[in-house]
């Protein structure tokens, strides 16, 4: 779920605003204290929360604002528009963000935020299916144009495919016993919408699990989201595409909401950061030095009051990373990182 939560006139308040600002300004200020001359992609636009806090700070800024949803974009779009041309949205996946750039004419940039998963604006939108709390057609689509929905996932997979899908990216420990309670039901009739979902898994994962775990249909939604949106193939095309963006003085900051998401940044960022030099040489050697170092130590969270504004922030881990040095990012090839 990505940082924005419901309130004002346009809906939602970005997640840890003023912390992804100071993260990411001291790559926008290089060259003018008011940003002129920088520009910042924002791959994950959404409502525009986070973008309209960069640019009400940085009146020099330019922001080229990504987003799959194309009501995302409308909303942005009307939210921002008094900014005119420092804002320049566009209708593509973040992991489209090399060609993006190359379509805007930009060789480099100063700044990348990513601010991952489903937005609160998009569970907050019933019909999109994203919730489990309301009755509503089984799509989680976060782009329209996109063929598979999650009504398609549960009727057409086999057992096999469907529970890797829940252990895999919903971490469930029923998998199995849930991919079997699919099947046995859709057989009676396709699925359709959530609650007869949420009441299949009210039946098949045990009353004490249910007492301790959290809502039972949590892991399940979320891994019928990612697989309908490819969000962790996505993830991991991302990364290296915006590191080799970055300027030298540049920085990536990424929001992760749930380990899955988290684990990658992680081990992109340990790559990102690693000397080349063969190990026991007491130097680097010539055009072997890391070109990328952290900038968080870790990953940073909510603090309690940003918890209590907004509960949506709970989960948040942010990592950022900037590039020292010019040349290519080492990350592991996507095969490499898909077998880690």
């Amino acid at each position: 779920m990505n940082g924005e939560s419901v309130s004002g006139e346009h809906g939602h308040i970005p997640v840890m605003a003023q912390r992804m600002f100071e993260l990411l300004a001291p790559a926008l200020t290089r060259q003018s204290a008011d940003g002129t001359g920088a520009v910042l992609i924002d791959g994950t636009l959404g409502a525009g929360g986070h973008t309209e806090y960069f640019l009400q700070r940085l009146p020099g800024l330019t922001v080229h604002g990504i987003d799959r949803d194309e009501n995302a974009l409308a909303i942005a779009g009307e939210r921002l528009a008094g900014y005119g041309g420092r804002l320049i949205t566009h209708h593509a996946r973040y992991d489209q963000i090399g060609g993006v750039a190359a379509e805007a004419g930009l060789d480099e940039t100063d700044g990348i935020l990513l601010d991952l998963g489903v937005s609160s604006m998009q569970l907050d939108q019933a019909d999109r299916g994203f919730a489990y709390a309301v009755d509503a057609p089984l799509d989680m689509r976060m782009d329209a144009d996109d063929e598979l929905t999650a009504a398609d996932v549960l009727n057409t997979y086999d057992h096999g495919a469907l529970a890797r899908v829940l252990s895999e990216y919903g971490e469930e420990r029923f998998a199995g016993k849930i991919a079997s309670a699919v099947l046995r039901e859709r057989a009676v009739a396709p699925f359709t919408t959530s609650a007869r979902l949420v009441e299949l898994l009210y039946d098949t994962i045990p009353a004490a699990t249910r007492r301790t775990g959290g809502h039972p249909a949590k892991r399940t939604f979320q891994a019928l989201r990612i697989e309908v949106n490819r969000e962790l193939d996505s993830l991991r095309a991302v990364i290296p595409a915006a590191l080799n963006l970055l300027a030298v003085g540049g920085r990536l900051a990424v929001m992760s909401y749930q380990s899955l998401e988290d684990r990658l940044v992680k081990r992109d960022f340990a790559d990102a950061v690693r000397s080349t030099t063969p190990p026991g040489l007491p130097v680097d050697l010539p055009g072997t030095q890391a070109r990328f170092a952290l900038v968080t130590r870790g990953a940073e969270q909510a603090d309690d009051q940003q918890r209590a504004e907004n509960p949506r922030s709970a989960p948040v881990r942010v990592r950022a990373i900037e590039r020292i040095a010019p040349g290519p990012a080492p990350v592991a090839s996507p095969g490499e990182r898909n077998r880690r």
